[in-house]
């Protein structure tokens, strides 16, 4: 299929050009009615913020450019089925967890997962057994779950509904995931991946290889974290002879809004477009970009460029540790003075995330770098003796109560200092990246109030734990 061609957005233009009198919604009127102080930025969007018209088909029943726009996205990733979403990869998390699996059914899930997919669970009231990740201690950060512990958790769950994983980690590293996908096959149990920033993957090598590539049922991105989509728009992609198609499609008309924003579908018909003409030329020219910026990054003395394998995790992240004495919320906070805005600190690292450029495409790499060098040069060199706070979780494990027990609780308010061996009773997120640290349901350990003291003292936010400032978190008393 010809990927040059852009069937929504060219359906989008055409209708503007014909230059339309609006009596339908949106209230805008195509920018006609809107507020002086914004029309600057939003006059020429609003041209296309149009709804379903004749022309412009229906995301709910499409027939039309939508239709043909998803065909030509499920050719460009080679799946039976390819869909745009405008909520988000949540919207996606939600809908496919939904079709897997029902009330009180098992699912096996990477315990730092989004927090969209423990919400998917909630919604399913599906019962969640959560596996423990490796820790990388050069990194610093959780890592993925092992082959071993999900065929652990199969053998001791052998009627699991699905297997919910997340692949590439929000730094970007993966693993052996095709091996995973191929076992748990062979016991009838689909995977379903959150590959919200993955959705690169497909232009090749030097790139690992997508979930969707590796076998995987159900796998939803993030259009919009590395492709030039807008936010909130994302892929959904099914593959599986194990869930049922119609069930998915029920879900997503349930999940995504009635009103879908025809800027974010039309951009990612642009986006499908954009990594469907991707080309080895394309391929080159961003890698030789990006080890340029870590050249010159690497001859700053006071970070450290984390290296990786070629093929074990993604181009397009950069990770920088604190290498003085500062750490790393501090270090995006001195970044972020020389206007160098990063995706994301913890109490070690930086994240970067670098754009998909094409040949002759550029970005501002150089200024960066000077700027973050510059952002450093006052600070103390020598790096402060740090405690490394993570505290492995069990392999396989589930709540400590269930969601029907939960109900009928009524949560309280204690201090911290006294949570050990009490039930959370709220998700207790550091953000981004947005992985719970504690789930409602889960035993509050001694080790997890160090992990939560350690990230208050380090500076980390939080969704969830509104008053972990003031010492108090939210329990069940049971």
């Amino acid at each position: 299929m010809d990927q040059t061609i852009t069937p929504l957005y060219n359906a989008l233009l055409s209708h503007n050009k014909s230059q339309p009198i609006s009596f339908h919604v949106p209230g805008h009127k195509y920018g006609h009615v809107f507020p002086e102080e914004g029309t600057p930025f939003y006059k020429e969007i609003l041209k296309i913020d149009a709804t379903e018209l004749t022309g412009l088909d229906d995301l709910h029943s499409p027939e039309g450019a939508i239709f043909e726009a998803q065909k030509l996205l499920s050719n460009v990733y080679k799946t039976k089925k390819s869909f745009f979403l405008v909520n988000g990869t949540t919207g996606g998390i939600l809908a496919m967890i939904l079709a897997a699996a029902g009330e009180d059914d098992v699912v096996l899930v990477q315990r730092n997962c989004h927090k969209s997919i423990l919400n998917g669970i909630a919604l399913a009231k599906a019962a969640p057994v959560y596996l423990g990740p490796e820790y990388d201690h050069i990194w610093k950060i959780a890592g993925a779950v092992s082959y071993e512990t999900v065929e652990k958790a199969i053998h001791l769950y052998p009627n699991a509904k699905a297997v919910i994983l997340t692949y590439p980690n929000y730094y970007g590293r993966v693993y052996d995931l095709e091996k995973i996908i191929q076992f748990a096959h062979r016991q009838g149990i689909p995977v379903l991946i959150d590959e919200a920033h993955g959705t690169h993957f497909i232009a090749g090598e030097p790139f690992p290889k997508s979930a969707v590539q590796l076998g995987a049922d159900i796998v939803v991105q993030s259009a919009h974290k590395t492709l030039p989509a807008m936010t909130m728009g994302s892929f959904l992609h099914f593959n599986s002879k194990l869930i049922s198609q119609d069930r998915l499609i029920q879900f997503l008309q349930i999940v995504q809004s009635s009103s879908p924003s025809y800027p974010i579908m039309a951009s990612l018909d642009l986006a499908r477009s954009y990594i469907g003409t991707y080309k080895k030329a394309d391929r080159e020219y961003v890698i030789g970009k990006i080890n340029q910026l870590i050249d010159k990054l690497r001859n700053i003395a006071k970070i450290k460029v984390l290296s990786y394998q070629e093929g074990a995790s993604d181009p397009l992240k950069i990770t920088l540790q604190t290498n003085c004495s500062l750490n790393g919320f501090e270090l995006q906070k001195r970044f972020e003075e020389q206007g160098v805005y990063s995706e994301l600190a913890d109490p070690y690292n930086v994240l970067l995330v670098l754009p998909l450029l094409k040949a002759g495409q550029d970005h501002l790499f150089e200024q960066a770098a000077m700027k973050i060098s510059k952002s450093l040069e006052e600070v103390t060199f020598p790096i402060k003796n740090r405690t490394t706070i993570f505290y492995k979780k069990q392999d396989v494990s589930e709540p400590a109560i269930s969601q029907k027990t939960m109900a009928r609780l009524t949560p309280q308010w204690i201090s911290l200092a006294d949570a050990a061996n009490q039930i959370s009773a709220d998700f207790v997120i550091p953000y981004p990246p947005g992985i719970p640290l504690l789930f409602p349901g889960e035993l509050i350990t001694n080790e997890s109030i160090d992990q939560l003291q350690f990230l208050l003292k380090s500076g980390a936010r939080f969704q969830g734990g509104e008053r972990l400032k003031s010492g108090e978190i939210k329990v069940y008393k049971v």
